[in-house]
This record gives C-alpha cells, sequence and structure tokens, in this order.
C-alpha cells in the first residue's frame, strides 16, 4: 500500500496513513488487487479515519474481482468506480502463455487478439481516494512519475502545482482519461488490420480470404464496444451524480473543471464506440461486397459459356442435319458441298457474334 499526500501544491509519500487529510489536499491510497485481502484491515482503518466511514463489503468483493465489469455505485460518504483499462502487450503475452496461445514470436500478434482488460477500482471520498490496481499497472506508476517529474524539473514552481489534481475526483478522472487514450490509439491498429482484410477481400481473384482472422476480429468487435458501452454508463451515471451533488469542498470554478473533464472523458468514450461501430458496418459490408464480387465473376463466367454455347449451337445443327445416315441428302455427292457447309458455318458464327457484340453481350462490366 503506497501512500501520497498532495497538499500545498506539492507531493510527497508518507510511510504511514496521517491522523487526518490535509485541508489544501487529499491523500491518495494505492496499491494492488493482490494484496487487497492481506492489507484490508489497515485499509479500513484509513478509510475510516480520513473518509469517516470504512468501505462496504459488496465494495470490497468488487475491488478484488479480476472479471468486474465496468461500474459506478455510490454511498452517502464515497463513490465506487470500477472503469477497464486496456491491458498492455506484455499484460497479454503473460496471459497468453498462461492459456497456451503463445503466438510466434516472428510473427505480428494481431492487435484485435491483444484487446484484453484489467479492471481498476476506485473509491472516492471527499479528500482521499483509494485505487486498486492490478499488480504492475502502469497507470498509477506514470501518475507518480509524471508529478515527481514535474516537481523536480520545475522546483515546485507555479506551472508544476497547476499540473497537478485539485481533488480524489480530479485525479480519479485524470487516470481514467489516460485509460480512455489507450484505446483512441488502438483504433489506429485496428484501422489498418481491417483496411487490410478489406483490400484482401476485394482484391480481383482473391480465392484465399483469412476469414478465421476476420471472424475473430468481429467477436473482438462486440465484445469492445459492450465494454466501452459500460464504461460510457458508469461515467455519465457519476456525472449524473456529480451535478445534482458536487463535493463540497470544491470552489464553484473547480467544479465546474471538474464537470467539463468528466463531459471530455465521456467524449472520449463515445469516440471509441462510434469508431468501433463504423469499423463492424466497414466489416460486414467487405464481407457482402466481397461475396458480391464473386457472384458476378461467375455471373461472368456463366455469360461467357453461354455466348459460346450459343455461337456453336447452329453449327451443330447444321452438321447433324449433313450427318444424318439418309442415302438421298442435297450435295450429299458433290464434291463442293464441304466447302458450301464449311462457309455457310462461318458466316453463321460470325452473323452471331455480330449480334452479340452490338447488344453488348461480350463487353465485360465492372471495368
Amino acid at each position: 500500500m503506497q501512500i501520497v499526500e498532495f497538499a500545498g501544491g506539492t507531493l510527497r509519500f508518507l510511510e504511514a496513513v496521517p491522523d487526518k487529510a490535509p485541508a489544501d489536499g487529499f491523500i491518495w491510497i494505492f496499491m494492488e488487487r493482490e494484496s487487497l485481502r492481506n492489507e484490508l484491515p489497515a485499509l479500513q482503518q484509513a478509510t475510516q479515519r480520513l473518509g469517516g466511514s470504512t468501505l462496504l463489503d459488496l465494495h470490497v468483493k468488487d475491488l478484488e474481482n479480476r472479471a468486474h465489469p465496468s461500474n459506478y455505485d455510490y454511498t452517502s460518504i464515497y463513490d465506487a468506480v470500477v472503469f477497464r483499462r486496456l491491458a498492455t502487450a506484455e499484460e497479454v503475452e503473460i496471459e497468453l502463455r498462461s492459456e497456451g496461445k503463445e503466438a510466434d514470436p516472428n510473427t505480428a500478434l494481431p492487435s484485435f487478439q491483444r484487446i484484453r482488460t484489467r479492471a481498476v477500482g476506485f473509491v472516492v471520498f471527499d479528500r482521499l481516494l483509494v485505487t486498486v490496481h492490478p499488480a504492475g499497472c502502469y497507470t498509477a506508476r506514470s501518475f507518480v512519475e509524471r508529478y515527481l517529474s514535474d516537481a523536480v524539473q520545475s522546483e515546485g514552481s507555479g506551472a508544476a502545482r497547476n499540473r497537478l489534481p485539485t481533488g480524489p475526483s480530479d485525479m480519479m478522472l485524470r487516470m481514467i482519461n489516460v485509460m480512455v487514450d489507450s484505446y483512441l490509439e488502438l483504433r489506429k491498429r485496428l484501422s489498418a488490420e481491417m483496411d487490410g482484410w478489406q483490400r484482401d477481400l476485394l482484391r480481383p481473384g482473391s480465392q484465399q480470404a483469412n476469414w478465421n482472422s476476420l471472424l475473430t476480429a468481429r467477436s473482438e468487435l462486440h465484445t469492445l464496444e459492450d465494454l466501452c458501452e459500460e464504461q460510457n454508463d458508469a461515467m455519465q451515471e457519476w456525472l449524473d451524480t456529480a451535478r445534482e451533488q458536487p463535493p463540497a469542498n470544491l470552489s464553484p470554478a473547480e467544479r465546474d473543471g471538474l464537470i467539463a473533464r468528466a463531459r471530455d472523458v465521456i467524449e472520449h468514450i463515445q469516440r471509441v464506440v462510434h469508431h468501433v461501430r463504423r469499423m463492424e458496418q466497414g466489416a460486414e459490408s467487405a464481407v457482402q461486397i466481397h461475396f458480391a464480387a464473386q457472384s458476378h465473376r461467375t455471373n461472368e463466367i456463366m455469360r461467357t459459356l453461354t455466348a459460346v454455347t450459343a455461337v456453336f449451337l447452329p453449327l451443330n445443327l447444321i452438321t447433324g442435319f449433313f450427318g444424318m445416315n439418309f442415302e438421298f441428302l442435297p450435295w450429299i455427292h458433290s464434291q463442293h458441298a464441304m466447302w458450301v457447309i464449311l462457309s455457310m458455318m462461318l458466316w453463321v458464327a460470325m452473323f452471331v457474334l455480330m449480334v452479340f457484340w452490338r447488344k453488348r453481350y461480350l463487353a465485360r462490366t465492372g471495368r
């Protein structure tokens, strides 16, 4: 359990939970989910001392649940938010190895198979923020490193103080915003891979489409859409509560800034949702266009075969007529009959081809 105090525009690590939260700041306690059960008594004492209430058993179970969906809940003392962030490449590789699905090291794993998420829990009091992260979570580490870097470079200047969060809710929104930005970055890779599959499907003469990857991508897109909708619902409920019951320790300007940041987070989530839906529609359209192209190619082949059959049909009629086994037939004993019939067959074939050409039966379409 790590304890960080934000007060007076600066931050510092504490070795123990203070007796009370600073009047001009707040306390941030973050820990890994794997150690939550062992450190739960100390955490309950800290929340009672700094926040005025212990955590409900139901919310403790939510924080311990690795597979908990994005959700928002509240009590009269604190708000509880669970938000699923995108897993890093290292976390995905570890999970795939645990599932026995380790990929070829010489082959890049498709981004659609990298859509794995991790639950991060937030408990927001008036002057206390408790966050529960997966082991080795980059979110808490990156925030601490960034704030410490700002403090060292600026030596406590006003520019550095402005970067610090104004309260627990602001800190939570900043962390969630970083998580959502990872989904926005994922859109570029997903779009590039989807465009490649669409080009393969629509390429003339394409016979070997990667249907397994495409079906996997569609399934992952549905999962990602459901995930983002849960995130959007959770943050929208939190925003509604913040509007109805804003934190009493914030000034009107800070409240407006908090609401604006929450709306910005929701807008980013909605952008991801809209992009995923467009990709789903694009995938469906690519599949339909692929089958339409295959059907058109089949029609072209059948039209060519039909034209060849139509050209040879009258020729077969002529040869069949003169091939009948009768003794008396016109020109049957003439030495010039073969050349006359051959010329007739040639003119008939040319006439049929001319008719087809005038009616554009032989013209190639799709050019």
